[in-house]
């Protein structure tokens, strides 16, 4: 219930029934479901289990959920948005929940459930059924899945089914022999990278929204967080078989590396430090066994936020992109169809090199129009994402439906790389699988660039007559300086309404706001200025190479001579594990993309801004629009 009154009585014991007309909490966050300080402490059940739901509403204690013997969890619409941790999903596990209903789950969560073995429903008369006391039988509600979760429910589960692929006992539970039609960009790398049977060419001649393939991955990923879940998971399902094509796999140590400096509360550090030490050692121990190549730190290759790296370094138009974090839409901005898996869906593309793919409905998006300066893309993509159209999900016609956004128009030619990533990498805040950019003249540059090859040839371009399932244009003329208010990326609302918010903390950093281009576009602000009385601004480089970049232009001195704490790169303040965490009292501004309650790892409220936002506001003390200055 959407009701922290509600929630506290059936803790303490009352039986609570639900009308049909009551509200369910929207948007229940993996971040709310397992902290980000419960996730270093470990991935099994028996440790994740009392930390379920811990703080929820500030209405839950440890253990209440767990110990109440509740077996069922009820939830609104976008269930599961958020992280692509599959801890969220074994938290429930270990807190002894047999079942989840609710009336749409976000895709990862949904995956990881099928994957892991979770039962759940978005039909609502399961509810109603199981409050006139009837039984439920849970492997009916398998049957109603799409051909491919079914046929991994009935193997027992998803790493079970790759052991019957790896054997030559499965074929591919999908028609492969079809003909040519016209396909939009996603579609097209995803028909083009479908297995189709053992000893068998890869690739099919059409995909359709709603087909459930296995498609071969160009390169996956992991981080501290997550990659011993990933590779316990391995080793329990193929103790002694080695990893397929390691040379297209990174581990990335970037998630823990800043809780140790010294503006991180002791409490984080006393809190987290430890624990995180332990994951991140399981990570360079089997990295280093197998033969995977490890960022970081003294590591082998470049420091840096993971997604970032493989924007520079690895992915490459056409190619289908994994991670083990939700966040790994970013490289869609390469032309690339990337998206956020879980640790049972890594372990599985581990080993088969495969990785299952539910083809997304496409929403295009047209823009046009001046970005008039400081518009940026961070406002483009919060006005997006907190259109009704995402905000309530009017694309989803069933529950195992997915969707994307494919980014066109004239207008991305005013932007770089490192600014068109942030609409692919904020397209999960929507509720989607990912974005992908349409070849544009700034991607063919920084490919040139970065890569010393020409791609012109390799751009994957949507055919003639494809379908899409909606097309929006947006003017950029039309388009305010953007927010996104406490709680949800969603929250959209225009800066102006909100200028009189006191602000005290000020965050550039992250995967969204840490590139060469959100610092320059907050050092162009900041530059020759103070921080206003009382407040802290931290900049966190999301790279090495932007760290370097950043520091032969001299930003890195704008900030630091204005007040600023400078940051080694990393990530960290985004999830509450780095330089920059709110404390008591205080409301924050961050370029970052998530500000669920707690997320940064205090309790204020954060705001979502664009860099130069960001920028302005430190300099005020409140939201600031950077042209009043």
């Amino acid at each position: 219930m959407d009701d922290p009154a509600q929630i506290r009585l059936q803790l303490e014991g009352t039986d609570f029934s639900p009308t049909a007309d009551a509200s369910y909490v929207y948007g229940v966050n993996t971040d709310a479901m397992i902290s980000g300080r419960a996730c270093t402490l470990g991935y099994t059940p028996q440790v994740l289990g009392p930390y379920f739901l811990q703080d929820f509403q500030d209405t839950i204690k440890k253990g209440e959920v767990k110990e109440g013997d509740f077996q069922v969890i009820v939830g609104g619409h976008a269930y599961g948005s958020g992280s692509s941790r599959e801890v969220a999903v074994v938290a429930h596990q270990g807190a002894n929940i047999e079942l989840v209903i609710a009336d749409s789950f976000q895709r990862i969560f949904q995956e990881n459930m099928v994957y892991s073995g979770m039962p759940f429903t978005a039909n609502r008369q399961v509810l109603q059924r199981l409050q006139q006391g009837e039984d439920i039988d849970l492997a009916q509600l398998a049957a109603a899945l799409p051909p491919f979760f079914r046929a991994v429910a009935e193997a027992g589960g998803l790493l079970p089914y790759g052991t019957k692929l790896l054997a030559g006992l499965g074929e591919p539970p999908y028609e492969i022999d079809r003909p040519q039609k016209p396909m939009n960009i996603a579609e097209k790398i995803i028909a083009s990278h479908t297995w189709t049977g053992v000893g068998n060419e890869r690739g099919v001649g059409h995909v359709v929204p709603g087909d459930q393939v296995l498609a071969r991955c160009a390169f996956r990923g992991m981080h501290e967080y997550t990659a011993g879940m990933v590779m316990n998971l391995y080793r329990l399902a193929w103790p002694e078989a080695p990893i397929t094509r390691p040379d297209l796999v990174a581990a990335f140590e970037d998630h823990f590396v800043l809780l140790d400096k010294d503006t991180v509360p002791d409490s984080v550090k006393q809190a987290r430090l430890e624990p995180a030490k332990r994951l991140t050692k399981e990570m360079v121990e089997t990295s280093e066994a197998n033969g995977i190549r490890l960022h970081g730190p003294n590591r082998p290759y470049q420091a840096g936020i993971c997604h970032r790296i493989v924007v520079e370094e690895y992915g490459e138009p056409g190619d289908i992109i994994i991670l083990t974090d939700s966040h790994s839409p970013t490289s869609g901005v390469l032309n690339a169809f990337a998206f956020g898996v879980g640790s049972t869906a890594m372990a599985f593309a581990l080993r088969t090199g495969f990785v299952p793919v539910t083809v997304p409905k496409t929403v295009r998006v047209d823009i046009k129009g001046n970005a008039q300066g400081v518009l940026s893309a961070k406002d483009l993509i919060l006005h997006i994402i907190g259109d009704p159209f995402f905000r309530e999900e009017h694309w989803r016609e069933s529950p195992t439906d997915t969707c994307i956004i494919e980014f066109g128009g004239p207008a991305l030619e005013q932007w770089t790389v490192d600014e068109l990533s942030v609409l692919t990498n904020m397209t999960v805040e929507g509720g989607l699988m990912t974005g992908i950019v349409e070849p544009c003249q700034p991607l063919n540059d920084f490919l040139k660039e970065r890569r010393q090859k020409d791609f012109s040839n390799n751009f994957v371009h949507p055919d003639e007559g494809a379908t899409y399932y909606h097309r929006i244009t947006v003017d950029l003329d039309e388009v305010p300086l953007t927010v996104a208010t406490p709680g949800d990326s969603r929250n959209r609302a225009p800066l102006d309404e909100h200028t009189s918010v006191a602000i005290h903390n000020v965050v550039i950093a992250s995967c969204t706001g840490g590139s060469l281009a959100d610092l320059r576009a907050a050092a162009a602000i900041i530059k020759g200025k103070k921080l206003a009385d009382g407040v802290r601004l931290t900049v966190i480089p999301a790279s090495a190479s932007v760290a370097a970049d950043a520091e032969a232009e001299g930003l890195l001195d704008i900030f630091a001579t204005a007040g600023a704490v400078v940051s080694d790169v990393g990530c960290g303040s985004c999830i509450g594990n780095g330089p920059g965490i709110p404390l008591p009292g205080e409301t924050t501004a961050s370029t970052t993309n998530r500000n669920f309650a707690r997320r940064m790892g205090g309790p204020g409220p954060v705001f979502l801004v664009s860099p130069a936002v960001a920028a302005a506001s430190a300099l005020t003390g409140h939201l600031t629009d950077p042209r009043t200055l």
